[in-house]
């Protein structure tokens, strides 16, 4: 099996998420279209519960079946490998199956009481297969992971985007004579289908690059993996707790957002657009970065991982750094962009520039979430795993209080969600640093932090100055797309004057080693 180094193995996952990211960006744009802002907004309004119960039914495994994987690969442990795959697969595969159910069992409750809409139920029937398919494969990208091979799971997040979008154009129009409701439902089953290709490709890589036979003596390393179950457990509760925390974050935002807004005086069809506005324009463009942080993330938990397992200190601060300087470069450039042409990305993509207001307030507050994803996952690379969950418990706590608050009061509105939310990604990031300061003594240079400042100072002068060299972006795409080029073109200069991009790193990467 090919192993990848750190920079390789994340730069595999960061060009087929940047794929996965454009594609998604067309089926959004594709889906909003056909449905409107109510449609979205019912679709939105589904997902968190879906994402709640696979949180569950995942059970914090894919990130523990990394993290011991790869120290076993470390120590050559084969074994205990496979009987790593073995437990997982059986914990993941029950609790699939039992939630499956319990969510199809709950759907009409959720849809009439909480999401105040009883609309959503055709989208959360519908999405319910999902639960099993990607319990299924959360192993085997674990296992992948953990063996530092980033390739299979990088084909299969392509093939599923192209699956789902080869068929959700199709099937909300097939649905979409019934009513907004069917066609969001139609929109969740292309998900299905992209993540069953998705499953399929998987497990055929799997048997391609294995070298264990999983059904030999499957029962005896099942019966005799007590040990094993407590490694994986003692990662993978804590682990259930962070993603339980944001699973129920996202699933109770759309009920309190809805909630609250009732309360402020608001219309249901209103709030659900006002909603749809936040959650399906906002969000989306918000959260564009993290493929390259959370890419970085995941190659981050089996290096850092390995690193610990051989008590290398020195290696685990300087990957952390590394991880630091690169989403901090990567979320910078898209933070000034959605600041200060928040209004024509809005036009260009949606037809649709009333949610820029979110955007301009938003983006410079989610440019700490880019640098939370590394932290948070060096934090569970070492076993701090449940420090990790306490930092999300508590920043999503105050989120809620505060979006409560705030959306309830008629003056602020669904402008308090945001605002609310913009606060629990500061405090998250704020609780994971000083987390790491205190159990390993990680520190950032100053002049690290000099440099981000100065960075992100240039880039925004400039950003303001290539406004006035071309005139008449707003309505021109062809102009606007010229314009973010040439700012591309200098934040790459940019990013080494200021070193954010070593020469160390460039030798580390396919083809670059005659260039320099």
């Amino acid at each position: 099996m090919t192993k990848q180094t750190f920079i390789k193995g994340a730069l595999i996952l960061i060009v087929a998420s940047m794929i996965t990211r454009f594609l998604g960006f067309i089926n959004r744009i594709v889906v909003a279209r056909l449905m409107g802002e109510e449609g979205i907004g019912l679709y939105m309004m589904a997902l968190p519960t879906l994402f709640l119960v696979y949180t569950l039914s995942q059970f914090g495994l894919p990130i523990a079946i990394s993290k011991r994987v790869a120290e076993a690969e470390a120590h050559g442990d084969i074994r205990k490998i496979k009987r790593i795959l073995i437990i997982s697969l059986t914990i993941t595969g029950t609790l699939s199956i039992f939630f499956t159910i319990g969510l199809i069992a709950i759907a009409p409750i959720v849809a009439n009481n909480f999401l105040t809409d009883e609309r959503t139920l055709y989208p959360l029937i519908a999405i319910t297969p999902m639960v099993i398919i990607s319990a299924i494969s959360s192993v085997i990208r674990g296992y992948f992971q953990g063996r530092q091979n980033m390739k299979p799971q990088s084909y299969a997040q392509v093939i599923e985007q192209v699956v789902r979008i080869s068929c959700v154009a199709l099937l909300v129009k097939l649905f979409l004579p019934y009513g907004i409701e069917f066609a969001a439902a139609g929109a969740m089953i292309s998900v299905i289908i992209g993540e069953l290709c998705s499953l399929f490709f998987m497990l055929h890589m799997f048997k391609l690059k294995k070298r264990i036979k999983m059904r030999s003596k499957f029962f005896n390393y099942l019966l005799s993996g007590k040990q094993t179950l407590k490694e994986l457990m003692s990662i993978a509760l804590p682990n259930t707790g962070s993603r339980l925390v944001g699973s129920f974050s996202n699933f109770l935002e759309p009920i309190l957002v809805a909630q609250s807004l009732a309360i402020a005086g608001v219309q249901t069809a209103e709030a659900t657009k006002q909603y749809g506005e936040l959650a399906g324009y906002v969000f989306p463009l918000l959260f564009l970065p993290t493929f390259i942080t959370h890419s970085l993330a995941v190659a981050l938990v089996p290096n850092i991982s390995e690193a610990d397992a051989r008590n290398n200190k020195r290696l685990i601060h300087y990957r952390i750094h590394q991880a630091i300087r690169i989403s901090f470069a990567s979320g910078a450039i898209a933070t000034i962009v959605l600041s200060l042409y928040s209004e024509p990305i809005l036009h260009y993509m949606y037809g649709s520039s009333n949610a820029s207001r979110f955007l301009v307030l938003m983006a410079p507050f989610f440019l700490l979430l880019y640098v939370q994803y590394p932290l948070s996952a060096a934090l569970q690379a070492m076993d701090y795993a449940k420090a990790a969950m306490w930092n999300s418990i508590i920043s999503t706590g105050v989120k809620f209080v505060i979006l409560m608050v705030l959306a309830t009061n008629d003056q602020f509105g669904i402008m308090g969600a945001a605002i609310a939310m913009s606060i629990g990604v500061v405090l998250g990031t704020v609780l994971h640093l000083a987390t790491l300061i205190k159990v390993i003594s990680f520190r950032i240079p100053w002049m690290d932090l000099v440099k981000m400042v100065s960075l992100l100072v240039a880039t925004w002068w400039t950003g303001n100055e290539l406004k006035l060299f071309f005139p008449g972006y707003e309505t021109q795409l062809s102009l606007f797309a010229l314009l973010l080029l040439c700012l591309s073109v200098i934040y790459i200069i940019l990013l080494f004057l200021f070193r954010f991009i070593t020469r160390d790193e460039l030798q580390q990467l396919p083809g670059f080693n005659r260039f320099l």
